[in-house]
This record gives structure tokens, sequence and C-alpha cells, in this order.
């Protein structure tokens, strides 16, 4: 029976996972659906031949090439350019220069309102065009190879010296970077020749793959030039769409000085509201062409101030209010407007199809009636508000006034400084939003206005808020109203809606605003929340002017909306990139749940509404766990594969007798439940530092997210336990039919050594490192498939009396006195052979989980290869040393006709089993973070049994002197 439970831990890991992937594959389509318009262009290349090697050493490898638009751009191959402006475009990870083209040809045509016309826009303000360059790093797989990495800062670094060589002195360069691309530019600072820096899709806190310390130490020196630098850096993130990087990981870090740095989610981005693909956001229009405009007009700015004014105003997310916003003191005199509506307290204005203008006063409650804060919203259509709008506007313009009207004096107004104002989407009632394969136009969005209303003390003086129309049209329409700002306040927990939902009552009077707060839902990229609204079957909201819509704003750089009425039925999905696992943020921006409805308030929409239910959406929530712990269930995998051999040896020790890889599978699974799986759920509960163990920094509600990866990587190891059974059958019985028996060797071979040499000079001069584990891996897999076919009679899980017998101190020949002791020996020699086979399957399991943490760099080192030819040099991961314990260890194993494993007499105090325990805790504490470290302590392992339980025997000599035998 207890040989079931592995069979039972594997198939069920293997319905985790099939239950995961399931949930991660729907999060692109549920979570923040992508709406974006195709981008057309026609495009040319032209290659910089100038960029040679007499610029960089590198120029074999790497390429620059010059956009051109056909049709549109004049083609200049060479030559002084004094007429244009340089911006160069970083693609990332796999990417090509080719991506350059979406946003190249925006920035041409929006330049030239016909082939080689200007537009009226630029030429009247002398604005220049752009040339955008873009450099060709042959797919390189930058997000898994640090030195891959430093290779293109280096070239990118010369190619911004070349491309500035073109132009007058004193030009400035606009560096754009998607996803690993972002992370080249940034590391370009500081560089006084940078003006302004855009990245797209570009983690820049957490790398996407992180199987390289020296990624990590990139990182941690572009956070500290970041946290100093003045150059503007604006990043752009798809959010839950990107399923390429978390985009928590997007987010800019906040520099401790004044300078520039925005995030801005597409989702929030003023004109798009949709999240965005990772291979997407270089061509998505919505995104494309507020991008390009903005290169445009930083091209009329000298200062980084003036550059900052232009990133916010081009790429705005309605965070922060506009770049030039009254200050209040512009006193306007509105005695004579004597023709004034009045609107009467408790009323909404609304006015359809303005046409002229007219001032509208809303009549401000004092003190005295009421103790409730209010709050002054405005929505205006089609118009704009100071210089809010959407990009194609009518002529209507709104202004905002906070008046005082005395007998005396008349009316006096001041401008009202709002405390929002920004654009939110008005999605079409019956269809999607955003729109599959559409998106928004850019003439589409409402204006919102909000403001505190400043209430006066009771007194002989009026005072009011005025709502002045302009340029009316008899297009658009504006909605105003004083209300109370008391928010909806919630007492559900995250605990509670583990099991059960919570419903909120929506207020049932007609506001253009309400708030919803919860004060006890945690905010967390790790949980998703899911809205359903309860309506009235009875009314309709076809007509509203602006149908009910939530808009969700997590964290100062993200904001989701979602419509509530009509449409086909999609879930509400709250979720947030706020606070995640692995991300340590200086300022803390709430964890709590708020979100707020805005509508037209017209009755029957907003009866049409009588609640509004949450829950936890399991399968989305599910799905952004699978995105953040990939890496801990590789890592993880492999600290339980080394507990196994921890285990393993310390039955050795005991008994003398090496228990089979089954039988220790078998042995490990009571361990998991009565004592892993509880203490990973009580190490939940501590407030680690987030770059420790699952990131959680100990929040009691993700507290089983720990035992669950544990249990799911538990039965991988089982599951790759059966796949090598299988594998090593294959081999075994193919090579026996191929190659016949393997002929057994009882020393070291005299080229062994020679090809050792060899090996390690490969890869001192040639190959990386890991190509050689790969081979170390091949090599042993291929001598425990011989082994195990001759020792097939004895089958590998049957049980192994585990007794004590007298430890020999050397692997000398037994020799048979007598027909029983020649029996003896034979029985001594089979039971050595079968020990050394379980040894050597032990150490096959654990070097298969430790492929995955090498495999990266081999699938850089090949893509190099087939990329940029077989001459060119790949630097970095030339260290012999790393892999060298790995090459004896699985040569001696290949060999060795006595005990693979000898006990040294220091051993008697600390026997090294304890180092696979360390390898696990390894695993367990730092694989999350830094996988990477997991193969450093377990190279450090192999070097340790190479020198002290192998040693002198390798070349024939005697081993260490031995431990006793407990």
């Amino acid at each position: 029976m207890p040989n079931l439970v592995p069979w039972f831990l594997g198939i069920s890991s293997l319905m985790c996972l099939l239950f995961f992937l399931t949930a991660t594959s729907d999060i692109s389509h549920s979570l923040s659906p992508q709406g974006c318009r195709m981008s057309w262009m026609s495009p040319s290349y032209v290659l910089q031949g100038g960029l040679d090697s007499t610029w960089t050493p590198l120029a074999r490898r790497y390429s620059l090439w010059l956009y051109r638009e056909v049709g549109w751009d004049y083609v200049q191959e060479t030559g002084q350019r004094r007429d244009s402006l340089p911006v160069l475009f970083i693609p990332g990870n796999a990417g090509s220069s080719h991506q350059v083209r979406s946003i190249a040809s925006s920035a041409t045509r929006q330049y030239f309102s016909s082939p080689y016309i200007i537009s009226h826009e630029f030429d009247a303000r002398s604005l220049k065009p752009l040339d955008f360059f873009a450099v060709e790093f042959n797919e390189d797989l930058s997000a898994f190879h640090g030195s891959t990495l430093d290779s293109q800062i280096a070239y990118t670094s010369r190619a911004v010296s070349y491309i500035l060589s073109l132009y007058p002195k004193g030009t400035k360069i606009i560096v754009m970077g998607h996803s690993m691309g972002g992370v080249v530019a940034t590391s370009l600072l500081p560089d006084p020749n940078i003006s302004t820096i855009i990245t797209m899709s570009t983690p820049h806190t957490l790398p996407p793959a992180r199987f390289d310390s020296r990624i990590d130490k990139l990182y941690n020196n572009v956070r500290l030039t970041l946290e100093n630098d003045t150059t503007p850096v604006v990043s752009i993130c798809g959010g839950a769409t990107d399923m390429m990087i978390t985009s928590e990981s997007c987010i800019l870090p906040e520099p401790e000085k004044d300078v520039f740095r925005r995030t801005v989610f597409t989702s929030a981005l003023e004109g798009a509201w949709t999240g965005v693909g990772h291979r997407e956001m270089v061509w998505c229009h919505q995104v494309r062409w507020r991008v390009a405009r903005a290169a445009l007009e930083l091209g009329a700015a000298n200062t980084e101030k003036s550059r900052s004014v232009i990133l916010d105003k081009w790429l705005r997310d309605g965070h922060s209010l506009p770049p030039v916003v009254s200050n209040g003191n512009d006193h306007l005199d509105a005695s004579d407007l004597a023709d004034s509506h009045l609107v009467l307290p408790g009323q909404t204005l609304v006015v359809k199809n303005p046409r002229g203008g007219s001032i509208h006063r809303l009549p401000v409650p004092s003190d005295s009636a009421t103790s409730q804060k209010r709050r002054l919203r405005v929505l205006v259509s089609q118009g704009s508000i100071q210089d809010v709008s959407p990009q194609h506007p009518v002529s209507l313009r709104v202004s905002v006034l906070t008046c005082t009207e005395t007998s005396t004096s008349g009316a006096k107004c001041t401008l009202l400084s709002p405390d929002t104002l920004k654009l939110i989407p008005n999605p079409m009632p019956g269809r999607s939003f955003p729109v599959p394969k559409e998106g928004s136009d850019e003439s589409e969005g409402v204006v919102l206005f909000e403001s505190s209303v400043p209430v006066k003390d009771s007194g002989p003086d009026g005072q009011w808020v005025g709502i002045r129309i302009e340029n009316g049209d008899d297009q658009g329409w504006v909605v105003a109203g004083i209300e109370d700002d008391t928010p909806v306040v919630s007492s559900a927990s995250t605990f509670s809606l583990m099991f059960w939902s919570a419903s909120v009552n929506v207020p049932p009077k007609e506001t253009l605003g309400s708030s919803f707060t919860f004060p006890s839902l945690l905010s967390n990229a790790l949980v998703v929340y899911r809205v359903v609204a309860k309506k009235s079957p009875l009314s309709s909201c076809s007509d509203a002017l602006l149908p009910p819509l939530i808009v969700h704003t997590s964290h100062p750089a993200e904001t989701h909306s979602y419509p509530l009425i009509s449409g086909p039925d999609r879930r509400i999905l709250l979720h947030t990139h706020s606070d995640a696992p692995f991300i340590d943020r200086r300022t803390a921006h709430g964890s709590s749940l708020a979100f707020r409805i805005y509508s037209s308030g017209e009755q029957g929409c907003r009866k049409e509404l009588s609640k509004l239910v949450l829950t936890i959406d399991w399968t989305a929530t599910v799905g952004r766990w699978v995105s953040r712990y990939l890496h801990t269930v590789v890592g993880w995998a492999a600290g339980v594969a080394s507990l196994v051999i921890f285990w393993t040896w310390r039955q050795d020790e005991k008994t003398s007798s090496t228990p089979s890889v089954g039988q220790s599978l078998a042995s490990y699974c009571p361990l998991l439940f009565r004592y892993l799986l509880p203490g990973s759920f009580a190490l939940s509960f501590l407030p680690l530092p987030p770059s420790l163990y699952i990131g959680n920094k100990g929040v009691p509600f993700f507290s089983g997210i720990a035992p669950l990866i544990l249990f799911v990587a538990s039965g991988l190891v089982c599951v790759s336990w059966w796949i090598l059974l299988l594998l090593l059958t294959i081999v075994g019985k193919t090579s026996t039919i191929i190659f016949g028996s393997r002929v057994e060797k009882n020393s070291v071979h005299r080229g062994t050594l020679l090809s050792l040499f060899v090996i390690c000079l490969a890869i001192f001069l040639f190959v990386p490192w890991q190509v050689a584990y790969l081979g170390c891996w091949l090599l042993h897999l291929y001598t425990c498939a011989s082994a195990m076919q001759r020792l097939e009679p004895t089958r590998l899980d049957d049980a192994v009396p585990l007794v004590r017998r007298q430890r020999r101190e050397s692997s000398e020949s037994f020799e048979a006195t007598s027909p029983a002791s020649a029996e003896r020996a034979t029985s001594s020699l089979k039971d050595i052979k079968q020990n050394n086979l379980n040894h050597s399957l032990h150490l096959l399991l654990l070097m298969t989980w430790l492929l995955p943490l090498t495999a990266p760099v081999l699938a850089v080192w090949v893509r190099t290869l087939l990329t940029a030819g077989f001459t060119t040099p790949f630097d970095g991961d030339h260290n012999f040393i790393a892999v060298l314990p790995f090459l004896v260890l699985v040569d001696f194993a290949s060999w060795t006709p006595g005990r693979l494993f000898e006990r040294t007499s220091f051993e008697n105090r600390l026997s090294l089993r304890w180092l696979f325990a360390a390898t696990a805790g390894t695993a367990f504490l730092y694989g999350s973070r830094r996988p990477y470290l997991i193969l450093d302590v377990a190279r450090v392992t192999a070097w340790a049994i190479v020198v002290c339980r192998i040693g002198r025997r390798y070349w024939g000599g005697r081993p260490w002197p031995g431990a006793t035998t407990h």
C-alpha cells in the first residue's frame, strides 16, 4: 500500500497542472480583454553599414537599420542629417528590428498629411520629422542570459554614438525599448545624449527568467541609476493580457529624488482602455500612435521639465492633473450673466446637444443643512474641460466655476480646481468592451471632472457652482451634479469570500458617482474578485448617456473600466498589480479593495441595478498563481530530489544498504504529509522579506500556496522518475541491441584524464559549461541504463534487506577461499553493484531537475550559433570549474568496481549528506527568486563528494581513512 502513495502524488500533480494550465490560458481573454486595431504600413529598411568594426567589435554579430516609409519618407542612406531628429528602437527577447515599423510608420503619417506634404499642425511650429533607427539582435534570447544582455548594451551604446555622429552637434536622441529592450535602454543611463526613454512591456523590477545571477546584478545597477538620473522615463504596461511578463514588474521603482518617472497601464491610457499583449504592444494602434505623437512633440522640448509635460499630455492615464491647471486666482466676473439657469437643489443638470453658450447654477448646501461630504461631478461628451478632451473634440467647451453672490457686488467667480480630470470610456450598449480587434476610437470618451465642493458657513451670501458652456454646436452633452460623497462600506473579508459571497446595495438615488470600499479585502496580484450585478428585468439603459461603469483604480498607474449594463455576458474581474510576490514597493498604495460606479444618472437606468455581489474567482486567481510561481515549482522539485537523496544517504549510513529510488520516494511521501506540508504552511505565516520563500510577506490568506506548490513539485519528481525509468529501459535495451553488452572497466581509462582536459579547454575557449553538463547527464543516463541491463534479474523496486554488515575500508576484489566464502563474496559484490546503481539513479534524478536551471543558457547558445554564425564568440559561462565535479562524479560512477561512495573519518561528526539538506533548504528559501543559487549549492555539494567520498580512488589511489559505522 505505501508504494501506491507516489502514484497518487504523481497523478494528482498532473491533474493540478492540467487545471492550472487551463486557468492560465483563459486569463488573457477574461481578465483584461484586448481590443486593438491593427496597424498598417509600407516598410523599408536601410542598413547602416557605417557602424562597422571600427566602432564596435560586435558589428559582425549585430546590425543597425534605418526605417523608411515607402512613398512618404525621403530615402537618405548616407550623409549628414540636419532636417530630422533621431529615435532608436531596441527590440526585446527574441525580438526583431522590424518591430519598429508600426511606431515609425505612425510618426511619419502623422507628420505628413500626404506624401511629402508636412501637416499644418507641425509645419506651423517648425517641428522636425523623426528618423527611426533600430538595432538588430538576431532574435537573441536576452532574457535568459546576462552576458548576452551585456553585449546588447555595449553594442547599443556604440550605436547611439554612431547615430549622433550623423547629426549636428548637440542633438539628443529618444530611445524606445520593447520588453528586455527597455532594460537595455535604461542600462544606457546616465547618458547626456539621451533625451527621453519610453519602454513598452518592460520588466523593470523583476527579471522574467531568473536563472542568471548576472541579470540580477544588472537589475540592481539599473535600479540605482534610475533613482538618481534625471532623464525622463516612461514605462507602458499591458496588464494581465501580457502573458510574457508579470506586469507588476513593469511598474517603475519610485525614485527618491524629484525625477520624472511614469508608469502607464494601457487599461488606463486615455483612448485605449484595453489590456495589450506582450508582442501586440508595438503594433496596437491605440498605443503606437500616442507613442509616435509623443516622440514628435518631444522634438520641440529643450528641457527635462518640458519633456515631462509633453509625456504627461500624450501618454495620459488620468492619475495626474493636466500639465496646465489654473491655480484658482483668475477671477471671472459673472455678474452680467443675468440669463443663467438655476438647477434646483438635489437635481442633476442635463444638457443635450447644447447650442451657443450658457451658464448653469448649482446651489451649494450650507454646512448646517448637511454633515456629509459634498462632491461635484461633471461629465462632458465630445467636448473639453480645460485641455482634456478626446483626440478629435467638437467645439464644445465647459468651464467649472465656484461663485459667491452678494447683494451688493453681484457674483464673483473663480475657476474651480479639480481633484480628478480625465477621460473615461463610454462603452456602446450591446457591444463587448473593449471591442475585439477594434478597441476604442481616438474621438471616444467622456471627460470626467470631480472636485470637493467648498461649503460656506451660514450667512447672507449665496454660494453656487457655475457650469459654463461655450461654443455649443448641437453635438455632445453635459451632465453635472453636487452629491453626497459618503462611500458604501462593506465588512466582507477575503477569508469569508473563500466560502461565501458578499453583497452590497447600490444606492437607489440617481447619482453620477458612487464609491464602494471593502477595507478587509486584499488587493493583491494573487487574488481576483468577480463582481456580479443584480439587475431588474423591467428597465433598460439602452438610451442612457453614460450607462453605469465600474472604474477600479488599484494603483496610481493602473485603472480598469467595466460596463455594468447591456452587452454580452462577461465576467467582471477586479484585479491589480499593485502588490505582488517578490516585489518590494517603497511606497504602499493601500491593500484594500475600492472602486466607483459612474453613470449619467438616469432614473430608470440606476434603478436597474439593485445590488452587487462579490466572490473570489478561483479560476482566474489560480491562473495568476501559475505565471508567478513557475520558477518556484522547478526550484522546489530540485529541493525535493535533494531531500530524497538526503534520506537515502541516511539509510545507507545506518544499514550500509542503499534503497532504490522507488523505495526512497515511497519513504519520502509520509515525510511529506506528516512534516513538510504542515511545515511549509506554518512558514508561510512568517513575515519574511519578499525575496525569500514564496514572497507573500507572511500574508495569512496566501499560506496555502506553499503547501500546494510543494505537493505539485513532489508529484512531479515522482512523474519524472517514471519517465526516467521508461527512458532508461529504452536506452538500455537499444544500446544492448546495437552495441552489445557494455564491457566493465575496473579503473580509470588512460584517455579519461586527457578527455577531461580537452573538455575543460573547450569550455574555457569555445562552448559554455552548460553544454558539458548536458553531455554529462546523457553519459550518466547511458551508464545507469547499461547497469540496469546487467542487473536486470534484480528488480529495482524489490525490497532490499536493510541489515547491518561490516564496512570494508577499500574496494579491493574479494578472494574466495571456500565455496561458502565464494558465495558470500559473489553476494557482496552483487550488493555493491546494486547499491552503486541505486546511488547513480538517485544522482540522475537530481541532475535531471538541475537541467532546467542550465537549459536557458543552452537555448541562448544554440540560438546565437544559428542566427549569428558559428564563429560568433559567446561571452560568459566559460568556467569549467562549474561542471568539473559532475564530470568526475559521472565518470567515476561509470567504471568503479567498488563502492561508489566511501565515508571518511571526519564524517563521524558531520556527514556530507547534510549538504543535500542545504541544497533543499536553498531551493525552498531562495529558489523562487534566485533559482541559480540552487545550482551553486549543488555544485559545492558535488565538489565535496568528489573530494571526500571519491578522493584518490579516482586515479587508483587508496581511499581516505574510513568512518565508523553506527
